[in-house]
């Protein structure tokens, strides 16, 4: 089973990939950590991308949808995969379904995690304190920035994935064992 988590930064993808990971033996294909890797181990997509992903912007799809397609024939990739936080527009999503279809792969369910901004803002400036700003994209400007490019760009990727009859919604805001229950349940349905 191959699926997008959907939802503006904080909205809790990562939190819920990993207990999805767990309980269903996906691989958690989280594309900002894979980029932050390629940054830290100082690879030639890692030195293209760093000044792109400190100003908040999208990294080109051409190298993301590269970078997903050589991960997906990863042996753990084998029961499936969790996408988070691609894709992001809908040249993505239909440079990612190109790409999947070459390696006779689809997208099985795109979970959008519905979040207030508000409280999303919350989230963010709780996990900056928490961890001392480790991530480099996360600071009060980069926020702002982020969560302006998920209302324009992928935030109209949503019919996208409706018309095709994959797009699946949650209730965000709830407990997060409430979210991964909702979202639990609709994996349950589709095996």
């Amino acid at each position: 089973m191959n699926i997008v988590l959907f939802g503006p930064p904080g909205a809790g993808k990562g939190t819920q990939a990993a207990r999805l990971k767990e309980k269903y033996g996906l691989a958690h294909l989280a594309t900002g950590d894979m980029l932050r890797a390629a940054v830290a181990a100082g690879t030639e997509l890692g030195r293209k991308v760093e000044k792109i992903m400190e100003r908040g912007e999208l990294v080109p799809d051409e190298m993301v949808v590269a970078l997903i397609a050589e991960r997906i024939e990863q042996p753990d990739c084998e029961k499936g995969f969790i996408l988070d936080g691609f894709p992001r527009t809908l040249a993505q999503a239909e440079a990612l379904d190109r790409m999947l279809a070459e390696h006779g792969k689809r997208i099985d369910a795109v979970i959008e995690i519905r979040v207030d901004d508000d409280r999303l803002i919350d989230r963010i400036r709780r996990r900056i304190a928490e961890s001392g700003g480790a991530r480099s994209d996360d600071n009060e400007e980069t926020l702002k920035t982020r969560l302006e490019v998920y209302h324009r760009q992928t935030a109209p990727l949503l019919p996208y994935y409706r018309q095709r009859g994959v797009l699946y919604t949650v209730d965000g805001m709830q407990p997060i064992d409430e979210v991964t229950r909702q979202i639990e349940a609709i994996l349950d349905r589709l095996r």
